[in-house]
């Protein structure tokens, strides 16, 4: 493989400008977000062979197998779930302890998704709670959109935290050397910052939906209950999958095989009809994060990543401006991770901190700015993280009035939420910088 480019280039702005026509589409819904990506990876391909910065080799190799496989086997577990009423008896119950009260409701699931994401995939996280939430919508009468939202933005916050709850989060681990105990120590407060300021944040935001709703709600959780023999052994595969997801990374075993042994699992206990478990799938969004992986793999092979790369390594080399560079580590990688994926960011900037080691740097502050940017930067944009696309989908699949969330929707929340949840980060690693060093 050719020698990334140290300089800007024109295959840089080439492929800048595919990526931005093919956001531009995609925000301004003139096409479907899936139909948008997919004419952006097609001419990311074609351009990029011309210029000879890509190829179909290439494009291939930059999706990301095991984000579509996770996805496509958990939408089939959670299908084969719905049947037997096990949410709609969550729904009833969390209604009821809610008491109505919508801004106490959006807290509880807030909290829930958040624990939950800090030790199993905030993907599956929201695969799971999605649906929960609309039937909660239904059975108080109110609009799902908010709590939607929250469920992902908080979801990624909550990921941020561990070393498991976030893929970047163990690719950084892995080459930093850092194990579970000393992740969470480290993210664990300014997270448990950024997450109390978040909440309170959306709760502003959406003051005019959270509301107390005057329905009561008399419903009894067990009689939604309409096959429990099937419910049990569902529940089954999904403990065996979060207790595979525990140890994967010990087992040497991808997400999504283990995604795919419990699912294997479920099959064999429920033998659903073929058809009409695949056609519960959400293709649309598999397709999405196709093309929008191969679109960022060009990004990616142009060089211009490296390049970003390149100069936080230009700051870095004054040994007094350590804090300026986390800094900077901190809140590029949040702003690029807003419009790319942050795993080929991630992949990308590794190997240029383990680089600064060999200059005598100390380098373990950077890991953790690295990690409080990744993990606070998708909650900019619709696109910015898979979790989001999760809870869009099923907005616009459920059928309630004014609950789609649309790209305008979500960055009206989205933007001052990342950018509040970074000037908190920034605030508890600027006073305690020594802490991460």
């Amino acid at each position: 493989m050719a020698e990334l480019p140290v300089e800007l280039t024109t295959n840089m702005f080439i492929a800048l400008g595919i990526m931005f026509a093919a956001y531009v589409l995609i925000f301004s819904e003139l096409l479907h977000r899936t139909s948008a990506a997919i004419i952006g990876a097609v001419v990311m391909i074609g351009v990029g062979t011309y210029a000879g910065f890509y190829s179909q080799d290439l494009a291939i190799q930059s999706i990301d197998g095991n984000t579509i496989l996770l996805l496509t086997a958990m939408m089939m577990v959670v299908a084969m779930v719905r049947p037997t009423g096990g949410f709609e008896y969550v729904a009833i119950v969390l209604a009821k302890l809610s008491h109505g009260d919508s801004r106490l409701l959006l807290i509880y699931l807030s909290l829930a998704v958040s624990l939950i994401s800090m030790f199993l995939d905030n993907v599956t996280t929201v695969i799971i709670f999605a649906p929960i939430t609309v039937l909660i919508a239904r059975i108080l009468e109110v609009n799902p959109l908010p709590f939607l939202m929250a469920e992902a933005m908080l979801s990624n916050i909550g990921g941020a935290a561990t070393l498991v709850g976030d893929p970047p989060n163990i690719m950084i681990g892995s080459a930093a050397g850092i194990d579970f105990t000393r992740f969470i120590i480290h993210m664990g407060p300014p997270i448990a910052a950024v997450w109390a300021c978040t909440v309170v944040l959306i709760l502003f935001l959406f003051r005019r939906h959270l509301t107390k709703v005057s329905r009561h709600v008399d419903l009894n959780e067990n009689k939604a209950l309409r096959d429990p023999a099937a419910l049990i052994r569902a529940l089954f595969v999904l403990a065996m999958i979060i207790v595979l997801f525990f140890l994967h990374h010990h087992m040497g075993l991808y997400p999504a095989y283990v995604a795919f042994v419990g699912l294997c699992v479920a099959l064999v206990l429920e033998r659903p009809e073929p058809g009409a478990l695949f056609g519960q799938v959400n293709w649309s969004v598999l397709a999405f994060f196709v093309g929008l992986f191969i679109i960022v793999g060009g990004l990616e092979k142009s060089g211009l990543l490296h390049w970003v790369g390149l100069q936080l390594v230009d700051l870095a080399r004054d040994p007094e401006r350590l804090l300026l560079t986390g800094l900077a580590v901190m809140w590029v990688s949040a702003l690029l991770s807003a419009i790319v994926d942050n795993i080929p960011f991630t992949v990308t900037i590794i190997p240029i901190v383990l680089g600064l080691e060999s200059m005598g740097i100390n380098i373990t502050p950077f890991w953790w700015a690295l990690a409080i940017g990744v993990g606070l930067g998708g909650n900019g944009t619709h696109i910015g993280a898979t979790a989001n696309l999760i809870a869009i989908a099923e907005s616009e699949q459920c059928g309630i009035k004014g609950a789609a969330i649309t790209p305008l929707a979500w960055m009206k929340v989205g933007i001052p939420t990342m950018f509040s949840s970074l000037i908190v980060a920034s605030l508890v690693y600027a006073l305690f910088f020594p802490f991460f060093m």
